[in-house]
């Protein structure tokens, strides 16, 4: 069976694929700029909404500086209820 795939599904997947990747490397950046584990870094944003806030803003927030994009995503968890400045 031959898999069919339209160019806007190859589109629609590739997209998907770069808010993974984007939402990955965000945490890490995250975790570095807090002294965390990955782990630790993640269950946070997590916890907090963090995910989705990076998933729904990503066509902004990709565009800003790394500084920038972790200073957002912890403000936004903070107003979530996180402790972490």
């Amino acid at each position: 069976m031959r898999l069919k795939m339209n160019i806007s599904s190859l589109s629609k997947y590739d997209m998907i694929a770069d808010k993974i990747e984007y939402i990955i490397m965000l945490i890490k950046l995250f975790a570095r700029h807090f002294g965390l584990s990955y782990m630790q870094a993640f269950r946070y944003v997590s916890l907090h909404d963090g995910i989705e806030y990076a998933e729904r803003h990503y066509n902004i927030l990709h565009t800003l500086s790394f500084e920038e994009q972790v200073e957002g995503l912890a403000a936004f968890c903070r107003k979530k209820g996180g402790l972490l400045t």
